[in-house]
């Protein structure tokens, strides 16, 4: 066992979570799932696994992501969503990492699936982020979505080897409702920032976003789930400017 603890905040992840759960076996025996008020049988399926089950209030994500992360056992955070399984590959050089350098992050690769393909390219490819760290150096900023990690510039970044393994989503419908609600929330995010956005913004960001992930970063050669995802996250950037433009509107009025 690692000196680890695994914190993943959720709602109604009950298609997902089992799987998650099950991937950490033999890795840690802190393993904290926050709920947020799930009522799909979520918080059952947790109980069936050497799983704590904190349950609260919802205050955006990295809001959230900092409380939960002060309800561990260790200081050490593997922070997770509850689609996001980790490989035997990665299990093995977590329970292999020298966790003594307070003052290091470690990055991890992803495998990023839409439905079973396994995405290569596009938006998805190459994707790697900071999952573990210590949480006495190491916080989530405040931002309600997209939020980031916050670490002194003396932090050491290292990369641990194996994967997550990513669910993204299981079809193209449930992607798409998915970012639309990103897209809002981003939006007044935006908003609260105070930027701005006009016509050309919403038009020239939206075809930009298109562009760069089905050509740029290769999209087209994930088929036609890469033109799908690179057609939805353009509606993505879509709604988040065509909503930011319409608080501006109601704000001036």
């Amino acid at each position: 066992m690692q000196k680890l603890s695994v914190v993943i905040i959720c709602k109604n992840e009950a298609e997902v979570i089992g799987k998650t759960l099950q991937s950490f076996n033999g890795l840690t025996d802190d393993i904290i799932v926050y709920d947020n008020g799930s009522d799909d049988g979520t918080k059952e399926i947790v109980k069936l696994f050497n799983a704590r089950l904190c349950e609260g209030s919802w205050e955006g994500f990295g809001k959230t992501k900092n409380k939960a992360n002060a309800l561990a056992k260790y200081d050490w955070i593997l922070s997770l969503d509850a689609d996001e399984a980790i490989d035997e590959e990665l299990k093995e050089n977590l329970l292999k990492a020298n966790l003594s350098e307070e003052k290091a992050v470690y990055e991890i690769r992803f495998k990023n699936f839409f439905g079973k393909k396994w995405l290569r390219f596009g938006e998805w490819g190459n994707d790697k982020h900071i999952r573990l760290f210590n949480r006495k150096v190491v916080s989530w900023d405040t931002a309600a979505v997209h939020e980031s990690l916050i670490f002194p510039k003396s932090v050491k970044k290292l990369l641990i080897s194996g994967f997550v393994l990513h669910q993204t989503t299981a079809n193209a419908q449930e992607y798409e409702r998915k970012m639309k609600n990103y897209a809002v929330l981003s939006a007044e995010n935006y908003f609260h920032l105070g930027k701005k956005a006009g016509i050309l913004k919403i038009y020239s960001s939206t075809i930009f976003s298109f562009i760069k992930n089905y050509f740029f970063k290769l999209g087209f050669l994930d088929g036609s789930v890469g033109f799908a995802c690179a057609r939805i996250n353009a509606c993505y950037t879509f709604i988040k400017y065509k909503r930011l433009k319409e608080l501006n509107k109601e704000e001036n009025r």
